[in-house]
């Protein structure tokens, strides 16, 4: 799998998605109707290093990361308590490897907001391991998109 081929198999998947470049990533926002700027982040691809995020050492060949976020009982579940915001330009503090390939560990950078991400992932590990984090992400993103727009009409209203 290659960051198109993950990127279609969202798209594909998952009704009102829109890809938008942000930030040196591929970021795939909810956004039905396209109804806010942007809408709300549900998943990014990253495909080089940066210079806040360079752990996972994305300038290898083939080397991409799958980026998402999911809640604080599927965080905790899966790797305990979310760590420390680290300083600007820094890692969280968790032990792993970020350069690791198909393997989930927290993000890098935003482990600590709940993000998650995975380095090259194989068609296994986005179908048995991705997946259900994604339909997560995704639903997570549908309320907080809903949050927003309620925000955006009352604000408006007044």
């Amino acid at each position: 799998m290659n960051p198109d081929d993950f990127l279609r198999y969202v798209t594909d998947r998952y009704d009102d998605v829109v890809a938008d470049e942000a930030w040196g990533e591929q970021g795939l926002f909810y956004n039905p109707g396209g109804r806010l700027p942007r809408g709300t982040y549900f998943v990014t691809v990253k495909a080089r290093d940066s210079e806040n995020d360079a752990a996972s050492q994305l300038y290898r060949e083939e080397a991409w990361r799958v980026n998402l976020g999911i809640g604080d009982a599927t965080y905790r579940r899966l790797f305990g308590a979310r760590p420390e915001r680290p300083p600007k330009g820094g890692v969280v503090d968790t032990g792993h490897d970020f350069t690791a390939l198909d393997e989930l560990h927290p993000h890098p950078v935003y482990g600590w907001a709940g993000w998650v991400s995975v380095v090259s992932p194989s068609e296994t590990t986005v179908e048995t391991v991705l997946r259900p984090l994604l339909d997560e992400a995704y639903d997570r993103a549908g309320a907080q998109f809903s949050k927003r727009v309620s925000a955006a009409s009352a604000t408006a209203g007044q």
